[in-house]
């Protein structure tokens, strides 16, 4: 029976991502690959890890209530192995609790001794028999954190910048699925093309709300497919597809990805100028600048050219007539891809990424031509690192101005979520996408102002 390799497997990935910090959708894969598990496993193991990630704070609640030490006091991998435990008897309904009890006593007594097996069992034991803890907390916004595994700092940050309610949904939806979206690569086949190949391939398909070139994928891997294995279609959220939308390349522009890694945005720049004009993409990291390569390869693009640098440095003096600025950032608008962010982010970290954010845009800036456009994006929902970045960004440079056409240049069901007409603000789940924060600024002539 194959359930025994899973749950070793899902404690092997649990204790790795603790340990090395290690984002857990990297990690997971070489599991996946070292396991050698069937597609079935494959995603029963895949479950188990990211939900135990996700509710890991409300799981501990109980593990604290029935443990007679704190799980922080526990060895790694037996608090791993109860809260893997615990996360199937309160959210997997395909598992008989007896079998999620016996299969955690026999990787317990693998792992450690018979009075450890013994310990494991009785805890389970008492938690089917008299139920999961109730949240013992008078402050609401703990009582948030604890229900939907939150750090509190990340709920009390989210209820300032957006109201209790829309914290508590944003908490909510990052413990939800994440949506699979593809681009199409209109210049080798249609969107139509591509939904019937991959559903040949037993793959769901449904047209996006969002984009005409874009479409929902659920029920298999899109990325093993031959479409994908020849160029018809790339794997990326329809909010970084907004990203491009709000850039709008056009035929024969010269174009800078800035922070370009893994390569999705400066792809589609370089298809929307249809092989015209010319995208560097350039990242940090030359392993990274290797994916953009083969990325670009793969969809037969000629008018893209990657290379490793730092946006913090780059000496460029007004060349080019668009810039994308995807800088990095917190990620807290991904955390239902990398559910690991809420354990290891820390609220320093925001502050410490604002400085290398307003770096950026100001060397960005000098590369750009006058009457030029800049966009600014980040995947994450805080107003330090975005709106606030955009209006220190403003007060500090004289001849940029926003871009208030921006918003006409994206759909309309994304529209309806803009307060503005040159910044917007996805919340994660609220149209499918992740959240994204995108700004558009445009380049004036000195002697325009």
């Amino acid at each position: 029976m194959a359930e025994a390799p899973v749950r070793e497997a899902a404690l092997d990935a649990l204790l790795r991502i603790e340990k090395n910090q290690a984002y857990s959708n990297l990690l997971l894969d070489e599991v996946l690959k070292k396991h050698k598990l069937s597609d079935r496993d494959s995603g029963l193991l895949t479950q188990i890890v990211y939900g135990t990630l996700q509710h890991q704070r409300l799981l501990e609640n109980t593990l604290a209530a029935y443990s007679n030490r704190p799980p922080e006091k526990l060895s790694a991998w037996m608090r791993q192995l109860l809260l893997l435990s615990l996360f199937q008897l309160k959210f997997l309904d395909r598992v008989p609790d007896h079998a999620v009890v016996n299969e955690a006593v026999n990787i317990a007594a693998k792992r450690g001794h018979k009075g450890i097996s013994g310990m494991v069992n009785g805890i389970l034991r008492s938690v089917i028999r008299k139920g999961f803890a109730p949240i013992e907390t008078a402050d609401p916004l703990q009582k948030t954190a604890i229900e939907t595994s939150h750090p509190d700092w990340m709920i009390n940050r989210w209820t300032r910048q957006y109201g209790a309610e829309t914290a508590a949904e944003i908490a909510t939806h990052n413990n939800t699925p994440p949506v699979t979206s593809i681009r199409v690569n209109t210049a080798l086949a249609t969107p139509e093309a591509v939904r019937f190949a991959l559903e040949e391939d037993g793959l769901s398909i449904a047209a996006s709300p969002l984009f005409p070139y874009a479409l929902r994928v659920s029920g298999g891997n899109a990325a093993v497919t031959e479409a994908f294995k020849k160029g018809w279609f790339s794997i990326q959220d329809e909010g970084s597809m907004a990203s491009v939308q709000a850039l709008n390349p056009e035929k024969g522009d010269i174009v800078l990805d800035a922070c370009a890694a893994p390569g999705g945005k400066a792809c589609m720049i370089a298809e929307r100028l249809e092989n015209t004009g010319r995208v560097t993409a350039r990242d940090l990291h030359a392993h990274k600048v290797k994916l953009i390569e083969s990325q670009a390869f793969r969809l037969q693009l000629t008018n893209l050219s990657a290379e490793t640098g730092d946006a913090r440095t780059m000496a460029e003096k007004a060349i080019y007539d668009k810039i994308l600025v995807d800088a990095p950032c917190s990620g807290l608008g991904v955390i239902r891809r990398k559910p690991d962010m809420k354990w290891t982010k820390q609220e320093a970290d925001i502050e410490r990424l604002s400085g290398l954010q307003k770096d950026i845009l100001d060397k960005a800036w000098h590369a750009l031509k006058p009457g030029g456009r800049l966009v600014y994006s980040t995947c994450t929902i805080d107003e330090a690192e975005n709106e606030a970045q955009l209006l220190s960004f403003l007060d500090r440079h004289d001849d940029a101005e926003p871009d208030n056409t921006m918003k006409a240049r994206l759909p309309g069901l994304i529209q309806q979520q803009m307060d503005k007409e040159h910044a917007l603000q996805l919340i994660p789940g609220k149209l499918g996408t992740d959240g994204f924060f995108i700004c558009s600024i445009t380049k004036m002539n000195r002697q325009e102002r």
